[in-house]
């Protein structure tokens, strides 16, 4: 989870004020402690001993706290310089997470673009299990757009059922209750983008 690092290289990893800007953005997306734990599997203990600077997060750790948050690494690490964006991933370098640590997931997403800081959209790679229950309802700020790939997708929105099959595609605003399900035995798999508001 974290490194016991000598005082000279310490100081070095203090100099990229690594907890604050994990704060800065929890903060932003209106997060406490216990709900970030919750996306990442890190407890609040461990997440608020981050914040602080009493404790380093691994590489692993600290990738993971950035998909929640759609940055790269280097938002930890950057100087602030600008350069132009260029970033390509790799599918042997992708992570796939579950919607929950815990329990059967409803649907694992893989980002597409997590290198880049800063994003103006975040694109992932969908699985959807077959068999699966729903996703839990949720909303967030913004619009979404999906397409299917390959199976069958059911998504639960304005109090129905939208039954996608492999080519369609949904646009929709995601300040709405909306959730996800397989909708045949073959599972499902789709590009979902979303775009804060």
């Amino acid at each position: 989870m974290s490194e016991n690092v000598p005082d000279t290289l310490s100081a070095g990893l203090e100099t990229y004020r690594i907890g604050p800007k994990l704060r800065a953005l929890r903060q932003a997306k209106g997060l406490a402690l216990a709900q970030l734990g919750e996306h990442t599997g890190l407890s609040a203990g461990m997440l608020s001993k981050i914040e602080r600077g009493q404790v380093f997060p691994t590489l692993p750790t600290l990738l993971r706290i950035a998909l929640v948050f759609g940055v790269g690494l280097d938002h930890f690490f950057a100087d602030g310089a600008e350069r132009p964006v260029l970033e390509v991933v790799r599918a042997r370098d992708r992570l796939k997470l579950p919607n929950k640590p815990d329990g059967t997931p409803a649907f694992f997403f893989e980002s597409l673009d997590f290198p880049v800081s800063d994003r103006k959209l975040e694109a992932y790679l969908a699985e959807f299990p077959a068999g699966a229950e729903p996703s839990d309802a949720h909303r967030h700020d913004g619009v979404e757009l999906i397409y299917v790939m390959r199976g069958t997708l059911e998504l639960l929105i304005h109090d129905g059922v939208e039954r996608l099959g492999p080519g369609d595609s949904v646009y929709f605003d995601s300040g709405f209750d909306h959730a996800y399900r397989a909708g045949d035995a073959a599972g499902a798999q789709a590009m979902v983008v979303v775009r804060a508001g």
